[in-house]
């Protein structure tokens, strides 16, 4: 096995490119549509046969610019994630994430590392009243585009601006921005996954229309309608008092089951009671009727005191009869006070598990606007304000359905970080520790404080974070706080570490020579390893040691799933015993899975100064296929993913 090298164009160094990725899954089902590596479409469509729809007037949402959205969605990103440790919380032990750039090339660089890890998505994205943010796609070259629009880069002194109806592309801006997000971040949920969309009536339509083209239309869940005023609103003909949320699952049915209920709240208990003084406790009486007519359904029930009662009109019980004989031996069944009533079943309070969630959410159960801006200004400051902040509350009763205590939650719509918020304190609550992943755009703020939200996310969360360590020190039991998650690191979108390969034909020269090592100078060796756990789809807060080994740095992750050495200079007498010093603690670690080694691959120069004087042979060649020999010939086939070089 030789060393391969990876190049800025090798498809390991690439993030996912979904179109090749969805070309080669067409091959395996349909090997006779293709021709000389090309799609037949005619052959095609005689292999789907009836499925496919070629009538010229089909349902749907047609705008200027879906088909770019469609392929932006598909371009693999030129960038990467640089970590930011300094900026960052408990950054050796958490598992959380905040990711500083703009949310389309993030999704496509966690692509590999993330594909169906995610089991909920909640976002909150500019609701295209005029005044939201656009995010100015440039399929192009999205990266550089980014970079110059906050400032990181002397570019066009492009500004950033917002959507107004003026444009003549209101609608269409927006859905050009949102439509290739959505898709890629479908990519990301688990098959037991579900996506909460908050939104508001400017574009709901758009929004349900192409939820449905993405997520699938036999996958909505519901619409529900979050009380977001508590007083009235009077600048419009009609008060708005409302936002919705959207709701899409990757699989109704087994959500249906695994979803949670809502608890019981205050109002809920005042239902309940003992008026008979039950040895059980207290309880409420719950209908035993139901719509419909069902043969076996439909029998006579004598009261205690006499009344003879069946179902009306339209109405049968809701049970069987030995059902209901069982719910009568066991003491379970209400006639009223006279003991003449119609029946109706006991439920105990101590039995109740919650409540069925419904698409009807009052500010008393999951907070208001108003509300929202003051859990900011308490955290933050006066000064911080935002137009349509979501209160924790709402992002926690969104958790508390449809999460569980170890699942991994993603918002690429940050904002202020109420996301981290709602997740850091349910944990608190029910001792779990869900994970999220937050993504948001460095966008200026025109303050001194807090130039971008990017950074009131972090501060945000650096300070609910600090709050509640601070509530559990005054605690004499920590057993369930030592073992939650508070933390977060921070990485920031950049252009690739590597140098692409762009030669100039009158430079040549030049050029093959500044690409001997095509690493950025002004790039660190930890930038480095979190492109390649990017790159090779490893998550970002995989476990990762470091030892010397033959005076040199290597680094074991994820167990010894990838090992990496990325030294500026290894000799051939160096090899042998780093070579044998890196299996030997690859043999300690015992991965379950093959491993993948890298190295520098500008490191392998000879130690003589006519070949840098005259720019000849300064990659050893013998130094590295020596390494390489040394790794396969003492692995077994089935230990050795492979050998790479950047």
């Amino acid at each position: 096995m030789t060393m391969q090298k990876l190049t800025p164009n090798a498809p390991e160094m690439q993030s996912a490119d979904l179109l090749s990725e969805n070309i080669e899954r067409l091959k395996v089902l349909f090997p006779e549509a293709f021709t000389e590596g090309k799609i037949d479409f005619a052959v095609l469509k005689e292999l789907l046969g009836d499925q496919v729809d070629e009538r010229e007037e089909k349902y749907g949402l047609n705008w200027h610019g879906k088909r770019q959205a469609r392929r932006l969605a598909l371009t693999p990103s030129t960038g990467t994630l640089r970590p930011c440790p300094a900026e960052s919380v408990n950054w050796d032990a958490t598992q959380n994430l905040m990711i500083e750039g703009d949310n389309l090339e993030v999704l496509k660089l966690l692509q590999k590392s993330y594909a169906g890890k995610v089991k909920l998505i909640y976002i909150d994205p500019p609701y295209n009243t005029g005044k939201d943010f656009v995010y100015p796609d440039d399929f192009r070259d999205n990266i550089r585009n980014y970079l110059e629009l906050t400032g990181q880069t002397d570019g066009e002194g492009r500004r950033i601006s917002s959507n107004t109806e003026a444009s003549g592309r209101f609608h269409t801006d927006w859905l050009n921005m949102m439509y290739p997000r959505l898709k890629l971040a479908r990519n990301l949920l688990h098959q037991e996954g579900v996506i909460f969309v908050s939104i508001d009536d400017n574009e709901i339509k758009d929004l349900r229309i192409i939820m449905d083209d993405l997520y699938g239309e036999e996958n909505f869940i519901a619409t529900i309608i979050w009380q977001k005023r508590y007083s009235r609103e009077n600048r419009g003909a009609i008060g708005d008092a409302h936002d919705y949320l959207l709701v899409y699952a990757s699989d109704p049915e087994r959500f249906k089951i695994t979803r949670n209920l809502i608890p019981l709240g205050e109002k809920q208990h005042k239902l309940y009671k003992n008026i008979n003084n039950d040895c059980r406790g207290a309880w409420q009486s719950v209908s035993l009727l139901a719509q419909g007519f069902r043969p076996n359904q439909m029998y006579e029930i004598i009261a205690p005191n006499g009344n003879r009662h069946t179902p009306p009109p339209g109405r049968c019980w809701a049970i069987i009869r030995s059902e209901f004989d069982k719910l009568l031996t066991d003491n379970r069944v209400y006639f009223g006070k006279d003991g003449n009533g119609v029946p109706r079943r006991m439920d105990f309070l101590h039995e109740s598990q919650g409540l069925v969630p419904w698409t009807w959410w009052p500010h008393e159960e999951a907070g208001h606007t108003d509300e929202a801006k003051k859990e900011i200004q308490s955290i933050l400051g006066s000064q911080i304000v935002f137009d349509t902040p979501k209160p924790s509350r709402l992002i926690e009763r969104v958790l508390h359905i449809a999460s569980h205590p170890d699942d991994l939650v993603l918002d690429f719509f940050a904002g202020s970080g109420t996301t981290a918020h709602a997740v850091l304190d349910l944990n608190k609550k029910d001792g779990g520790n869900r994970r999220f992943i937050l993504v948001q755009l460095p966008e200026p703020t025109g303050q001194k404080e807090y130039p971008t939200i990017a950074e009131i996310t972090k501060e945000r969360v650096r300070r609910v974070i600090k709050k509640l360590n601070a509530e559990e020190a005054g605690q004499l039991d920590l057993s369930e706080g030592a073992k939650q998650d508070r933390g977060f690191r921070v990485f920031k979108l950049d252009t690739s570490n590597l140098k692409p390969w762009e030669p100039d034909p009158a430079k040549l020269e030049e050029h093959l020579f500044s690409h001997v090592d095509h690493i950025l100078p002004d790039r660190s060796e930890q930038d480095l390893l979190f492109e390649l756990l990017l790159k090779l789809g490893l998550e970002l807060t995989v476990p990762m040691e470091t030892r010397t080994i033959a005076s040199k740095a290597v680094h074991a992750i994820g167990g010894g799933v990838l090992m990496v050495c990325l030294t500026e200079t290894i000799t051939r007498k160096e090899v042998d015993p780093l070579a044998m010093g890196i299996l030997d603690w690859r043999r300690a670690l015992a991965p379950a899975v093959a491993t993948t080694f890298v190295f520098r691959d500008s490191a392998f120069k000879k130690m003589n100064l006519e070949d840098y004087v005259t720019k000849t042979n300064l990659a050893d060649d013998v130094a590295k296929t020596n390494l390489a020999a040394i790794l396969e010939q003492n692995l077994p086939a089935s230990a050795l993913a492979g050998i790479r070089s950047l």
